[in-house]
């Protein structure tokens, strides 16, 4: 397979797409839309408004792009991978209709209720009454989340009702659910509506400040493999989650093609969906990307044509991988921006296992990088085990400077057994 890709966005998620796709013997020209400081090293960039379907399907008509992957989900869910594919151009993403998955958990409580997958009973509320009956239903923690989309940081869970009711009160429409115990875990799967293909699972870390403290974000930082994990865990997510998500989604007449996110709650009760995401999720796919050794664009372009089925199975190094978020001054309230980063080149120069990852970053005409967002960059890094990876991405993020941002130091540290 011999093919052009653009990529639309401009994360650490497509950084990290770019960087594995730049890697694929198969794709002879790659793009990206609008990218960032670190794309720009391995893609050609083009000025894009993301949310726009018909200028991101006319850029790609442009490049005479063979294959288009959309990476967030706010474009996802607006409609931009039918408009692309309405001119007659492969593309990796759910439709609109089933991209609601993730842009409305109500949506998202509605399919799994129909597709019976384990998850944590719930009210929709639209009412101040309706939300405060259910807070008093379940009691602490609350769990109240945002119906649609906010950039990860949608969710409250906490143990104040007055937080609780305050949040429930911001909101047009909630999902107020049951607290799930145990630890956190991230599934992707590759579907091309019929077919299931899942990757392998991955740990982020939501909160701000070590120990899980501090407020949720869009993630701090992850680690794959789980050695802590049952092995049994992906076939039976598959059997209770995947699949039966995807096939009732095709049985409403609106089938799932693009990458199926769960993010599941290992409970004492057993696996609980937590949340449904319509696309590959930040840090997670940094580490299970650092992992795949089956080249990425065949794997997407079959699941964007129908032809998962026959594509042979992924495969996966031995090694394991740790990414490290590098936050801005005040992240995750309103970031500052326009901040020096530098040490770059040094984790390019003497780092042989560890990578950046741009995500809020903007380079300057002489070449200076700064920061311009919440979540600057991610460095991510491969070792023979967790301790290793651990290691490695540490020693490079102690490279980078910028000034007043923040990190989390125990990424991986538990899993490690430090």
């Amino acid at each position: 397979m011999r093919v052009k890709v653009l990529v639309i966005g401009g994360g650490a998620r497509e950084h990290a797409l770019c960087r594995s796709l730049s890697l694929d013997p198969g794709v002879t020209s790659l793009h990206c839309a609008p990218g960032n400081a670190g794309i720009a090293e391995v893609a050609e960039l083009h000025p894009v408004d993301v949310m726009d379907g018909a200028a991101v399907a006319a850029l790609a008509e442009s490049l005479r792009a063979d294959f288009v992957v959309v990476g967030p989900e706010a474009p996802l869910v607006a409609g931009v991978a039918d408009a692309v594919r309405a001119r007659g151009i492969d593309c990796f993403g759910p439709s609109a209709q089933a991209a609601a998955l993730e842009g409305s958990k109500a949506f998202a409580k509605e399919i799994m209720n129909a597709a019976a997958v384990p998850t944590a009973r719930a009210f929709v509320c639209t009412t101040p009454d309706e939300a405060a009956a259910a807070l008093d239903e379940f009691g602490p923690p609350y769990v109240v989340k945002d119906d649609g989309l906010a950039a990860g940081k949608g969710v409250v869970v906490t143990d104040d009702l007055a937080a609780a009711r305050a949040h429930a009160l911001a909101c047009d429409q909630v999902v107020i659910e049951e607290y799930l115990d145990g630890p956190e875990v991230s599934l992707f799967a590759v579907t091309d509506g019929e077919t299931v293909v899942p990757l392998q699972p991955a740990q982020d870390f939501k909160r701000a400040l070590d120990g899980d403290q501090g407020p949720n974000t869009g993630g701090m930082g992850a680690y794959s493999p789980l050695p802590w994990a049952d092995p049994g865990l992906v076939a039976e997510v598959e059997r209770t989650v995947l699949q039966p998500t995807v096939d009732e989604l095709r049985r409403r007449g609106t089938p799932f093609a693009g990458l199926l996110y769960a993010g599941l709650a290992i409970t004492s009760r057993g696996v609980r969906v937590i949340e449904f995401n319509a696309r590959f999720g930040d840090p997670e796919t940094q580490v299970v990307l650092a992992r795949l050794r089956t080249p990425l664009a065949g794997l997407l372009r079959a699941a964007a044509t129908g032809r998962l089925a026959g594509h042979p199975e992924p495969r996966w190094s031995d090694a394991a991988a740790v990414t490290v978020v590098v936050a801005a001054h005040n992240y995750p309230g309103t970031p500052r921006t326009g901040d020096p980063v530098t040490g770059l080149a040094d984790v390019a120069e003497k780092d042989e296992h560890a990578y950046v990852l741009h995500a809020g970053t903007r380079a300057l005409p002489d070449g200076r990088v700064v920061s311009a967002g919440g979540r600057v960059l991610s460095v991510t890094a491969t070792g023979a085990d967790l301790t290793q990876a651990r290691e490695r991405a540490y020693h490079a993020v102690d490279r980078i400077t910028l000034d007043g941002s923040h990190h989390r130091t125990d990424i991986a540290a538990r899993a490690a057994g430090l």
